[in-house]
């Protein structure tokens, strides 16, 4: 295990030093603040994929998939981060493409949906029709905000897709099955974290559908203030998120208080 530990994190070194000897090529303006952004928030994923991936095997074994999972997230956040800063220093900055998100969120979204399920499991035996109730909605969600940006279709048709994949994951998290065996558990630490990510689903998944009010149903938002906005709702909603996740953890093996 301590052999594998090593080569990933080879891996991950290779992979960074890559991308900052090609950040010679592609110059960062001092004046680009959301290219800065882009360059911040693919350290802080970096770091979280180091992090979670070394923390796997100070949990109990029934919390090792979610953290798995985080790390997942994490890594996958930090390449295309890196990629998208190439995006933003080659365009200049104004200009980078909603539309590139997708790739992240397409895999990442539902991967962060499931670890309720995940963390449910963790605890306590979890019917397997909420992995597929979540799985679903959160790639309807992703997909009918995809398919809107790509003009597929009309944005408002988009729009509705996406608020009904939304609104019936945050049903099933409070209303549904999922929320009412957490209320069920007695496992104070679990209930605790789910409640914050709960919350973060709730609150700070709203710049999404509001990004897409304020481009469609007003007259618009620009590129560089959307993506500053993204980039903080990232942190917030994979990040913390995960962190939240693996503090449940640390306390179920009674390593924190």
């Amino acid at each position: 295990m301590e052999r594998l530990k090593q080569l990933v994190l080879a891996v991950i070194i290779l992979i960074s030093f890559s991308n900052v000897v090609n950040a010679e090529t592609f110059l960062l303006e001092p004046d680009i603040f959301v290219g800065f952004s882009f360059w911040v928030l693919s350290m802080v994923c970096l770091a979280a994929t180091v992090f979670f991936f070394l923390e796997r095997e100070s949990v109990p074994t029934n919390w090792r998939l979610p953290i798995t999972i985080a790390t997942v997230v994490a890594g996958i956040s930090f390449v295309h981060y890196m990629y998208l800063r190439q995006v933003v220093v080659t365009l200049g900055g104004a200009d980078t493409f909603i539309l590139y998100r997708y790739i992240d969120w397409m895999v990442t979204a539902p991967l962060l949906i499931l670890q309720f399920y995940f963390i449910l499991s963790a605890i306590r035996k979890t019917p397997n029709i909420i992995f597929w109730k979540l799985l679903v909605a959160s790639l309807a969600m992703v997909m009918g905000g995809y398919m809107s940006e790509a003009d597929y279709f009309s944005g408002i048709f988009g729009f509705i897709i996406f608020m009904v994949g939304w609104i019936y994951i945050l049903y099933e998290l409070y209303s549904g099955e999922t929320g009412k065996m957490t209320a069920k558990s007695g496992n104070k630490p679990f209930v605790a974290a789910y409640n914050s990510m709960r919350m973060i689903v709730t609150i700070g998944w709203v710049i999404y559908p509001l990004s897409t009010i304020l481009i469609y149903l007003t007259d618009g938002i620009g590129n560089e203030t959307l993506n500053i906005f993204y980039n903080a709702a990232d942190l917030l909603n994979k990040i913390v998120f995960c962190l939240i996740i693996w503090n449940a953890a640390m306390k179920q093996s009674g390593r924190t208080k």
